[in-house]
């Protein structure tokens, strides 16, 4: 075998265990994206978190080997968008895909007067999830019913909207940037808004800036991912602990880490309760942990560097 060949068959070979923040393009689904890079990394195992719509575009934390463990994690990170609302029409599908089914005015507001509108959707608010959406109802995804024209009862839910920033209002154009809680519909939101202002609107467009704590600069384009070869992309994977930056940390000795990693519950310097990250000799992490009231760590997660 020549080098390259060797070199190509160390690589299928290694165990590609890693977080990849994806900059979505518009005119792809999220799986669409996550199955792409796994071909282009030559990963066995991959998972994303939080679904991006086809026509949005943004932050797509995209999860490899043990990391997928973290998929569950990243679902309940807070999120921000910024939002591009086109007023004075609604569509049946909420964003710039669907038709068109009402019109109405535009109110002549100025700057203050929307951010007197937005200010109002701060905090806790319920949202009716819309019927172009993959929640499922009686076993079948609500967007299966509304194709069929059927529209079904939801179920209102609460979201949090931590704050809202207003970017651009001109004419028929409504520009803000939105950090959410998980779980929230911003096609219902810019509905509800321009409800509030006296009008309809759809969403124009959207892209997603981020997910919890990672930065938007450190997310890689999809032409940036087919541009590298297997070795460089990899080189791009954050650790899956990155993810769980925020949460509290411990480390145990070295002797109890192979009673952790085996299932079972070790002692801890630190004390409380709730999950928190465990790590071992040389930093090495181990994974998630359960802090109990008697000074023990129970394993939730257990994460295998070499799986």
């Amino acid at each position: 075998m020549n080098g390259g060949g060797e070199q190509r068959a160390r690589q299928d070979a290694a165990a590609v265990n890693g977080l990849l923040l994806l900059n979505k393009p518009a005119g792809m689904t999220s799986n669409q994206a996550l199955q792409k890079v796994k071909r282009l990394l030559r990963a066995k195992k991959a998972g994303h978190t939080g679904s991006l719509d086809p026509a949005a575009t943004g932050m797509l934390p995209l999860c490899f080997g043990e990391a997928t463990k973290v998929c569950a994690y990243l679902l309940e990170a807070d999120k921000t968008y910024r939002v591009t609302a086109r007023l004075g029409e609604a569509t049946d599908t909420g964003d710039a895909d669907g038709q068109i089914t009402d019109t109405a005015s535009v109110p002549e507001l100025d700057r203050v007067g929307w951010e007197q509108v937005l200010a109002a959707f701060v905090g806790d608010i319920e949202q009716v999830p819309p019927m172009y959406s993959a929640l499922k109802k009686n076993g079948k995804r609500l967007y299966e019913f509304a194709r069929r024209g059927e529209v079904v009862e939801r179920q209102a839910r609460r979201v949090r909207i931590h704050r809202i920033t207003l970017l651009e209002c001109s004419n028929s154009r409504l520009v803000f940037r939105v950090h959410c809680s998980k779980g929230t519909y911003v096609r219902t939101l810019v509905e509800d808004i321009a409800r509030a202002a006296g009008t309809v609107a759809h969403t124009a467009s959207l892209h997603r800036e981020t997910v919890g704590d990672f930065r938007a600069e450190d997310m890689l384009d999809m032409s940036g991912a087919e541009a590298a070869d297997p070795g460089a992309l990899r080189e791009r994977l954050l650790p899956a602990d990155a993810a769980l930056a925020t949460w509290p940390a411990c480390r145990i000795a070295p002797s109890e880490a192979e009673r952790f990693c085996g299932g079972q519950a070790v002692r801890c310097d630190d004390r409380g309760e709730g999950l928190i990250r465990v790590y071992g000799a040389g930093d090495s992490f181990l994974g998630v942990g359960e802090l109990q009231r008697d000074g023990t760590v129970a394993p939730k997660r257990i994460f295998r560097a070499d799986a």
